[in-house]
């Protein structure tokens, strides 16, 4: 009980158990969790931020920049926004120069893109780039979202944005020459459609973003080879496997 509910001391445990029908004295609660390397007092600084993604996963999106360098080592820069419930990414816009008003458009556009969905989100998590303007705060604000921004030099404050990042660079842009930014966001953009209808993710019992349960096979049927057929996608990186019809 103690570590499920770090803000309970040892008389709200105590009373906890009494509701269960265990009628423990406080000084015995007290000295079992002393024992064990608990503080029997309760914890007043609230939550850590590990357990407060946890606990508001479903109402969170976060967002980052990504670096591409193409061909003609031109920089192109890619906003991303991440849902922690479902893991579902959404690429935001692909620019060579961004300014604050483009970051800014590029947030109203995902406001759109979200329709009522938006409505069950409550937090916006990014880092402290000079192009998260107050502007993009007012458009999260005039949503209903509250705005977080992580400490300098702190990654692991937005870790599951940087860990797609990182996904999105191993998975794709590792692999493949990007021309330019058209070539960039046709190639993200099939990425996309791949990572949010097909890629199993761990966080959600190896389903996709988009889907939300896994579908049922018959285990007799895997021995029949002939079923399963596979199919390159994003310029032939990435393989799908798929039954056949």
């Amino acid at each position: 009980m103690a570590r499920e509910n770090p803000t309970w001391g040892h008389r709200r445990i105590q009373g906890e158990l009494a509701r269960l029908g265990y009628p423990i004295a406080a000084s015995t609660v007290w000295e079992i969790l002393h024992t064990a390397g608990i503080d029997p007092a309760p914890r007043r600084a609230g939550p850590t931020w590990r357990q407060f993604l946890t606990a508001q996963a479903h109402a969170i999106v976060a967002c980052d920049f990504l670096v591409v360098e193409t061909m003609m080592l031109k920089r192109l820069y890619v906003l991303v926004f991440i849902e922690h419930g479902t893991r579902k990414l959404h690429r935001a816009g692909v620019a060579a120069h961004p300014t604050g008003a483009w970051t800014v458009q590029q947030a109203r556009n995902l406001m759109m893109d979200l329709g009522d969905r938006h409505s069950g989100l409550r937090f916006v998590i990014h880092d402290r780039d000079p192009l998260f303007t107050s502007a993009i705060r007012e458009v999260f604000t005039s949503e209903g979202l509250g705005d977080i921004t992580t400490l300098p030099r702190t990654p692991r404050m937005n870790a599951i944005c940087e860990r797609v990042i990182g996904t999105l660079r191993r998975e794709l842009l590792d692999r493949i020459l990007i021309l330019n930014e058209r070539h960039l966001a046709l190639v993200l953009q099939e990425y996309l459609i791949h990572y949010n209808g097909h890629r199993p993710h761990q966080s959600r019992h190896q389903r996709p973003p988009d889907i939300a349960t896994q579908p049922a096979r018959d285990v007799t049927d895997l021995n029949d080879q002939r079923i399963v057929r596979r199919k390159s996608v994003a310029t032939g990186t990435i393989n799908e496997y798929h039954h056949a019809a």
